[in-house]
């Protein structure tokens, strides 16, 4: 029996859990492609499958909708596919763990991927009906959204004949998202050298932090993984003389990292297992602890650091110059919210996150997400980065850069959408441009004249593996959807 079976609206969670079924990871999307050209297919629908796995699906209008303007509907295939790190799956093989708990259906131990698998499956459900009234339709599902929106940049849109585009990619009901910031990743290059030292070796990790998605929450000021074991680990250095083995924080650059961990070559002391630098070292483990708890009390409260011995002997570690350089790196990069909005009382205007940080063979890799609702604040921001960069040796590069969403003033599109929520709820929907990145800004550059807006169900702690998705606001936002078809321009 499905996990979704007795929850309504019955259509959308089945194809919801079809979804679930395949796994669809930035990256890792040609399975959910072929799937849903194959739906397309079988249902003898116009489709085109491009070289990037871009789904564009048509349906014509029915009955009464033949001189009706089309609309488009659009969302993206691909998750940010996380896991806690006891889960025994698989991701890039195995579906996802579905479970329902009062409202809230989500994924055992791992991300929920509603973000934006909830858009892909209003999609289906609307294709599949023979009972839903619409004008033609045209549905677009993007790959990669999620590390970049490079599926949307290389759309080709040539063929699409509609001026109204219904983003399905929100996660607030009641809100009509009408501007979102643009972004870009940035990506350091720190070259390292290996040397073999000698010492006590001992595991240091980060967790208890909340994350988030880096756009959607970046103003909660949760507490960093990385940016908190640089700081732990630059204070260990003026503390104790330790080499650096490993390090690995975060899983996304555009999701604010739960978790870090590194591993250490304490120096060795002569004259017993136990001595003053492993005192040291633990203390300061100790006082590190205490201070951020105090700090993070209200944001993060259950923040912890762990240790654990590993054993004495040598192991390779980066030179301690190179050390020092990453060190001050971590430490003095900038991260979080740089600066609010004047316009729109609430909303951040500019922020980064740097979401990945690894010590691999021949470099460290150090990966942000910039968002900015101001081209020039988010250009200077990259310049910031790049000079930052410069001065320690590394290398910067940058790549998925796309142009935000500007709200517009006049939009009829905006104000029908309006307009139904008003007579279906009895209440104004909010108008609200977001920090987070969408794919409307990338597809208006390809077609002038394009209307947007943007909306959703309730999700909660998207891109963590406590992401969980409303039922019944699934069904409200479905019948909103449905409304919004149904209407007629004339």
């Amino acid at each position: 029996m499905a996990v979704t079976e007795n929850l309504e609206p019955g259509k959308v969670f089945h194809f919801f859990e079809e979804i679930c079924s395949i796994p669809h990871g930035s990256g890792n999307v040609e399975k959910i492609s072929d799937y849903l050209a194959g739906f397309a297919r079988e249902r003898g629908l116009c489709c085109i499958q491009d070289a990037w796995k871009n789904v564009i699906i048509v349906k014509e209008a029915t009955a009464g909708y033949e001189g009706e303007p089309p609309i488009i509907l659009q969302g993206h295939m691909d998750m940010v596919a996380v896991k806690k790190p006891e889960a025994d799956i698989d991701m890039a093989k195995e579906g996802l763990r579905l479970a329902v708990e009062g409202d809230d259906l989500y994924a055992r131990d791992t991300s929920l991927g509603g973000d934006d698998g909830i858009a892909v499956a209003y999609a289906l459900a609307i294709l599949d009906a023979d009972d839903i009234a619409h004008p033609r339709l045209e549905v677009i599902l993007t790959v990669d959204e999620e590390v970049g929106m490079d599926g949307a940049r290389e759309l080709d849109v040539s063929m699409l004949k509609g001026k109204r585009m219904l983003n399905l990619d929100s996660e607030e009901e009641g809100i009509i998202l009408a501007g979102c910031a643009g972004g870009a990743r940035v990506d350091w290059t720190v070259p390292v050298t290996w040397e073999e030292k000698e010492g006590t070796a001992y595991e240091i990790g980060i967790r208890g932090l909340s994350g988030g998605h880096s756009g959607a929450e970046i103003h909660k000021e949760r507490g960093n993984a990385n940016c908190l074991m640089g700081r732990l680990l630059y204070g260990l250095s003026g503390t104790v003389k330790f080499g650096l083995s490993k390090l690995q924080g975060g899983l996304a650059d555009n999701a604010i990292p739960r978790e870090a961990s590194a591993v250490i070559l304490l120096e060795k002391v002569t004259g017993g297992e136990d001595g003053p630098a492993e005192e040291l070292f633990l203390e300061k483990i100790r006082e590190t602890e205490a201070e951020w708890k105090q700090e993070l009390q209200t944001k993060d409260p259950q923040v912890c650091i762990w240790v654990k011995r590993l054993d004495d002997g040598s192991r390779d570690c980066i030179t301690d110059e190179e050390k020092e350089k990453l060190l001050c790196l971590l430490c003095a990069a900038p991260n979080g919210v740089q600066a609010m909005s004047a316009d729109m009382p609430g909303l951040v205007e500019t922020s980064l996150n740097m979401g990945i940080v690894s010590l691999e063979k021949e470099r460290a890799a150090i990966q942000f997400s910039v968002r900015s609702s101001l081209e020039s604040a988010k250009k200077a921001l990259i310049r910031k980065l790049g000079g930052m960069a410069c001065m320690a040796g590394a290398s910067q590069a940058v790549r998925g850069d796309y142009p935000g969403w500007a709200y517009r003033k006049d939009s009829p599109f905006r104000d029908t959408a309006v307009e139904i929520y008003r007579r279906m709820y009895g209440k104004e929907p909010e108008i609200q441009a977001i920090h987070a990145g969408l794919e409307c800004g990338l597809l208006m550059d390809k077609m002038p004249g394009l209307e947007c807006i943007s909306i959703g169900p309730d999700m909660k702690d998207i891109h963590t593996t406590e992401e969980k998705l409303s039922i019944s606001s699934t069904g409200r936002v479905w019948d909103y959807v449905l409304e919004i078809l149904r209407q007629k321009c004339g």
